[in-house]
């Protein structure tokens, strides 16, 4: 069984490809599900194929664990048919990690040490919920259920002892920084946020602190929108109102999972003209992207999107690198007990072969023993006879392959075998 992590990341894919290869929530299960249905292709997994998807604003990640000859060229067919992307266009943008490699950068993403922001804890949250999504859909099995377990546990212990998270600069404060930089104080300015998630959430609060004229909430469902407005003394409006509304706000910051743009072109020229000529700020930090790459082009506009966030969030890098190198160490440490266990795996069904043939001979034994006694033979007797005949089985086999081995096979079996029949006291 190998365990693979293939993916395309902030790092390796401009934000163009990345919204292409993403998975919105609602496909995840599907999508786990026709993963298993992929690999398994000619019954080379024996139906035991385990996959699960992880897919954020910065990354689409597929981890497998499956006996396929070649599950990492079988990873980049599936994500580029899944998708329909030509594999040779995806191909370049892709990190492809077979066992302790994958293991490792479950463990480093989960740790916050391959994010775009070093040390945030958001993607802990989207991991864990990537699990619970691809655990309902069937996608989980023994190996992937405890790679994701010792993956938590790892970013637990990272996150605890070391001093990842300290000064962490969050996407959130990165665009309240740009927002600064860009407009000035934001103490006269109105704004808007598309959307409820976890993200928008963030930056509804990190704007709030600093005291805008105004805050408003738009969303599809009016219940969570009413809830973050509250929690931040913000208004709500209808998301069907946007197109009329949009002018009236300085900053609008959108990340909703839409598949395809909210916020078009030609609404922002018109709300443009009804500014007359007034800076605009758009922060559009959704994947798939909520607003279409041409508003870019106007003037008296500034389109800002995740990877113009990349500058940002390095800030402070420095100061957290003695804590990575800790963070890191620990994370050696727990791979390697990880793949000590995949290997112990490798063992089970000789266990259990070894297991089924010592039950046979014992029950052998015990109904010639019962037999025994019921002929009315001694109980003395009988045990004697019963742990002889179970000592002489037990050891036929050892001793028959010691006499019929030769040279440096006999060395080594003389060696083994008295390890192997080591009792404790």
């Amino acid at each position: 069984m190998q365990i693979i992590a293939v993916g395309l990341n902030h790092t390796t894919a401009p934000l163009a490809l990345r919204e292409q290869v993403a998975f919105a929530p609602e496909q995840i299960g599907d999508a786990v599900m026709a993963a298993r249905d992929w690999f398994g292709r000619g019954d080379a997994c024996g139906g035991a194929c385990e996959t699960a998807i992880l897919s954020t604003c910065n990354r689409t990640e597929l981890y497998a664990a499956c006996a396929t000859p070649d599950p990492l060229g079988a990873s980049v067919r599936f994500l580029a048919n899944f998708h329909r992307l030509p594999a040779d266009r995806l191909r370049p943008h892709l990190y492809a990690l077979p066992q302790q490699n994958a293991v490792r950068h479950a463990f480093r993403v989960a740790s916050g040490l391959d994010s775009m922001v070093l040390g945030e804890p958001q993607i802990l949250g989207q991991m864990k919920d990537t699990v619970r999504r691809s655990q309902a859909a069937g996608g989980l099995g023994i190996y992937l259920n405890r790679m994701f377990q010792r993956t938590f546990a790892v970013a637990k212990e990272v996150r605890s002892t070391t001093d990842i998270g300290a000064s962490n600069v969050s996407l959130a404060a990165a665009a309240v920084k740009l927002a600064q930089s860009t407009l000035g104080d934001l103490a006269d300015k109105r704004v808007l946020f598309i959307g409820a998630g976890e993200m928008i959430a963030l930056c509804a609060t990190h704007f709030a602190a600093q005291q805008p004229a105004s805050l408003a909430i738009a969303n599809r469902t009016l219940e969570r929108s009413e809830a973050l407005a509250a929690r931040i003394g913000g208004n709500t409006m209808r998301l069907a109102d946007l197109p009329q509304r949009i002018a009236q706000y300085d900053i609008v910051i959108s990340s909703t999972a839409a598949s395809l743009p909210i916020i078009g072109l030609g609404m922002i020229e018109r709300a443009i003209a009804a500014r007359a000529g007034k800076q605009m700020l758009l922060l559009d930090l959704a994947v798939p992207r909520d607003m279409e790459a041409e508003i870019a082009r106007l003037e008296n506009v500034s389109l800002i999107t995740l990877d113009d966030l990349g500058a940002e969030v390095a800030a402070g890098l420095e100061t957290r690198q003695a804590a990575v190198v800790q963070a890191e160490a620990i994370i050696e440490t727990r791979v390697q007990s990880f793949m000590h266990w995949i290997e112990s795996r490798a063992a089970v069904p000789a266990i259990r072969s070894l297991r089924e043939q010592g039950d046979t001979m014992r029950l052998r034994e015990l109904a010639r023993a019962k037999k025994r006694l019921a002929r009315g033979e001694g109980i003395e007797a009988v045990l004697e006879s019963l742990s002889k005949g179970l000592t002489a089985k037990f050891l036929h086999g050892s001793k028959r392959a010691l006499r019929e081995a030769q040279g440096d096979e006999r060395m080594r079996l003389a060696e083994l075998l008295p390890q192997l029949f080591r009792t404790r006291r």
